[in-house]
């Protein structure tokens, strides 16, 4: 007999140590460290931080390099084909020029006297035979004068390092960078607002586990007080001193409260599934809450003060809208400085290949520059006015947005603290409720032990501990949750509780 107790020890053991035990606090940590929606809000806030980071680049100077490759099939040409011809065929041109006119400036020396006739014949004889060398030669320094102009521009190269430094934008970069400044805390206030919303729905969850496990406890309590009282029926019975009909009707309450226990198990099961998916654990696992085997689930001590000034000041909600109106003040700005005049420095180095800074060169040459860059518009058919009231209006409609969010805060605080204040007062009802119902319970027992009660009267008496035990897991998880929700709008819920 001690070896067969030490081995169920044993076994409770080993299921305890599998068992996974789970408090508030730890089922709060896990479902903000598993929770895929509050992940995708903290990348979110990633994504405003770097956009931040990004804007403030927007004062610093930007540097581009601008490279590029061109072919053509055909070239640049400072001169006509005509003009080409001409100078190619120089020589040949300026002689046939000088041998027609030479004979008759000869004839007319001599008739002048300046020279004589045998002077004559030699200076013909002298041009008939450097005549030809001549013009060979010149025509080669008109070819040479042709290829000095020929530019071989079917190849291109070119490339150019250009540094911009804004000087005046319009108040554009000044309020972009306010934007994502407001942008950033934006996203701090969603993932404040998703935190918040993450435990409480986990609260919910671990909540309603408890109740569940209080309720099957409950009925299985009720199931075993219908079966003990249909086996004394049936005793009573075969001793004649109970009818069949009393044993049915008893036997009907035991199936009913069998589905009962049944239908709670079955809803049991199903919550610690929900709240393993809430916490990342895994669906299949044993878990075991920390307040489910508590004999009081709550008692009724709410640090939670209903101050709509502190649902004011610590509702994420509220900073959000706070922020889109930042950011959309900041936008009429934006919008304005598209149509005021802006002012930027400007300066680089251009190179290209063929160079055309020395004469055209086929090498790669270049020159540095650096300026000013003025923009002012002057006519847009009053565009920039249409846009900054469209601009004005968006503003104007997250104030209102702002103000109906307040109103409506206000409305639930003094909604969530009459919960609370109701919570309480139904909690302390079921309670005296319970010592009605087991008072009731008791003497029931004792007058069907005498035979002064049917079986009718027990059965009754029993329901009504049943529903009245029932009645007050749901005030205290009621009460429970009337908190969560109160802390909750006065935006205090967080991991502590």
């Amino acid at each position: 007999m001690k070896r067969f107790t030490s081995f169920i020890l044993l076994i409770l053991f080993l299921a305890t140590a599998q068992a996974q035990v789970l408090s508030l606090d730890s089922a709060r940590a896990l479902a903000l460290r598993n929770n895929k929606e509050l992940a995708i809000s903290r990348l979110k806030q990633d994504v405003a931080k770097y956009n931040r980071q990004s804007a403030r680049t927007n004062y610093l100077p930007k540097v581009e390099a601008i490279g590029g490759y061109l072919y053509t099939n055909k070239e640049l040409s400072l001169l006509s084909t005509a003009q080409k011809d001409a100078l190619g065929n120089l020589g040949t041109i300026a002689g046939q020029s000088l041998m027609e006119s030479l004979p008759s400036a000869v004839t007319t020396m001599v008739q002048t006297g300046l020279i004589s006739m045998q002077q004559a014949q030699a200076l013909n004889q002298i041009a008939a035979q450097a005549g030809p060398a001549f013009q060979q030669a010149l025509n080669g320094v008109g070819q040479s004068l042709a290829d000095a102009f020929r530019t071989d521009t079917r190849h291109m190269w070119g490339g150019s390092i250009m540094v911009t430094q804004p000087i005046f934008m319009g108040g554009k970069i000044v309020a972009y960078n306010k934007i994502t400044d407001a942008a950033e805390r934006l996203a701090s206030s969603a993932t404040e607002a998703e935190e918040q919303n993450t435990i409480y729905n986990t609260d919910q969850a671990y909540w309603l586990v408890v109740s569940l496990k209080h309720k099957q406890r409950l009925a299985q309590a009720f199931y075993d007080l219908v079966k003990k009282l249909d086996d004394d029926v049936q005793k009573m019975i075969e001793e004649g001193v109970a009818t069949r009909a009393d044993g049915l009707s008893v036997s009907v309450k035991v199936n009913e409260a069998e589905m009962a226990l049944l239908q709670v198990e079955d809803g049991l099961t199903l919550a610690k599934m929900a709240l393993c998916q809430q916490c990342g654990l895994p669906l299949d696992g044993t878990l075991i809450l920390a307040d489910e085997d508590r004999e009081e689930i709550i008692s009724m001590t709410t640090s939670a003060v209903a101050d709509e000034n502190t649902a004011l000041q610590n509702r994420p909600e509220l900073k959000m809208l706070e922020e889109a109106i930042e950011m959309n003040r900041q936008n009429i700005r934006v919008t304005r400085a598209d149509f005021l005049p802006t002012l930027a420095l400007m300066g680089g180095y251009t190179a290209t290949n063929p160079s055309v800074f020395n004469g055209f060169q086929k090498k790669l040459n270049g020159v540095w520059n650096v300026g000013v860059v003025l923009k002012v518009p002057v006519w847009n058919w009053l565009e920039g006015l249409y846009k900054v009231r469209s601009a004005r209006t968006n503003t104007q409609m997250a104030r209102y947005q702002l103000e109906d969010a307040k109103e409506k805060i206000r409305l639930q605080v003094s909604q969530s603290s009459f919960q609370v204040s109701e919570a309480g007062k139904r909690l302390e009802m079921a309670r005296k409720n319970i010592s009605h119902a087991e008072e009731n319970l008791r003497s029931a027992n004792i007058g069907f032990k005498e035979g002064v009660i049917p079986t009718s009267d027990v059965l009754a008496a029993q329901t009504a501990w049943m529903q009245a035990q029932s009645q007050k897991i749901d005030a205290e998880i009621n009460a429970k949750l009337s908190e969560v929700n109160l802390q909750k709008v006065l935006g205090t819920l967080n991991i502590e509780h």
